[in-house]
C-alpha cells in the first residue's frame, strides 16, 4: 500500500473518482506545495512553486490501483514523453505531514491558466455564474441574526436540516486580528461536528460569505461530506487557513454559536460545544 495525493478529477465527486472507489481515504483536508493550473481540457495540472499551496485529498492505494492511476495520468516509469510525472512529496494534513505520490505536469503545455486559490473544485464552482451549492455552517453562521442584519437573509432561506460531519472536531484555532480572541474552525482529527445545511445560490459566496470569512486568507472554502436526513451529501464550508493553538472566543461570538445551536443540534452536542468554550475561557482565557 502507498499513499497518493489527488487534486483534480480523482477527488471525491469528480469524474475519475471511481478509480479510487475502493481506496482508503486518509485525509479529506490536506495540501502540498505547488501551483495549480487549468489545462483547458477539463482537468488541472500541477506545476512547481515552493511558496504556494495546492489542496486535495490523500488516499492509500494498492499496487493495482496505482497502476490504474499511472495509466490515467499518462505516466510510464522511465518514460521520456510522459503526460504527467509521478513523484514523492510532503503532504500536510491536520494530523501532520506524510510523504505521498502525486502527479506533476510532464511539460509546460499543460500549465495554461493558474488557479489562484489552489483548489480545483472551488475554482470550478465559482466559475459557474448561476446555480446553487450546499453550505455547511458549524460556528457563528448557525445563527441567522447577522444574516438579517447584513441584509443577506434572503440567501439563507432554504435550510435543509441538521448536518452531521464525522471525523472532525470544532476548535477555536483562528486568532482574530480585531480582538486577539479565537474563532471557530473544524479540524480533521476525529470526533463529530453538527451544524446547519443550507442550499444557497453560488452568488451568495461571492457577494457575502467569502468577505465575511476573509477567504481565502483567514478561512478557505473547502468541501466536506456530511450526513443529512439519512443521506450523505457534499457541502461547501470554511476552515481556518493557518491553524494556531486554541484561543477562547469573545462573549458575543459564543452567544452567536449558542443561539444558532440551541434547539437544533443534539442535546449531547450542544452540551459538549458549550462546555468546550467555557473550558477555553477558564484555562486560557486570561492569556488572550
Amino acid at each position: 500500500m502507498v499513499k497518493v495525493f489527488v487534486y483534480g478529477t480523482l477527488r471525491k465527486g469528480e469524474s475519475n473518482h471511481h478509480l479510487l472507489k475502493n481506496a482508503v481515504r486518509i485525509a479529506e483536508q490536506c495540501w502540498t506545495n505547488g501551483a495549480l493550473f487549468d489545462t483547458g481540457y477539463g482537468y488541472p495540472a500541477l506545476g512547481l512553486d515552493p511558496q504556494a499551496k495546492v489542496f486535495g485529498e490523500l488516499y492509500e492505494v494498492t499496487a493495482e490501483e496505482l497502476f490504474r492511476l499511472d495509466r490515467l495520468e499518462g505516466y510510464v516509469e522511465g518514460g521520456t514523453n510522459n503526460l504527467y510525472e509521478r513523484v514523492e512529496q510532503l503532504v500536510y494534513t491536520d494530523k501532520g505531514a506524510v510523504t505521498a505520490y502525486l502527479y506533476y505536469a510532464g511539460g509546460p503545455d499543460l500549465l495554461v491558466k493558474r488557479i489562484p486559490n489552489g483548489d480545483w473544485k472551488e475554482y470550478r464552482l465559482i466559475a459557474r455564474k448561476t446555480g446553487s451549492v450546499l453550505y455547511f455552517a458549524y460556528g457563528s453562521c448557525m445563527d441567522d441574526r447577522r444574516f438579517r442584519k447584513d441584509g443577506v437573509g434572503h440567501y439563507f432561506q432554504e435550510m435543509l436540516g441538521k448536518g452531521v460531519l464525522e471525523n472532525y472536531t470544532v476548535r477555536f484555532s483562528r486568532k482574530s486580528s480585531v480582538d486577539g480572541r479565537g474563532r471557530a474552525d473544524i479540524v480533521e482529527e476525529g470526533g463529530v461536528v453538527e451544524g446547519k445545511v443550507y442550499n444557497i445560490p453560488i452568488r451568495a459566496l461571492r457577494e457575502y460569505l467569502y468577505r465575511r470569512e476573509g477567504a481565502p486568507f483567514a478561512y478557505r472554502p473547502t468541501f466536506v461530506t456530511v450526513g443529512l436526513n439519512g443521506k450523505e451529501v457534499e457541502a461547501l464550508t470554511f476552515v481556518v487557513t493557518d491553524k494556531q493553538e486554541e484561543m477562547a472566543p469573545p462573549e458575543w461570538y459564543k452567544e452567536e454559536i449558542i443561539r444558532g445551536a440551541v434547539g437544533f443540534v443534539s442535546e449531547a452536542y450542544f452540551t459538549k460545544i458549550k462546555l468546550h468554550m467555557e473550558t477555553l475561557e477558564t484555562v486560557i482565557g486570561g492569556q488572550v
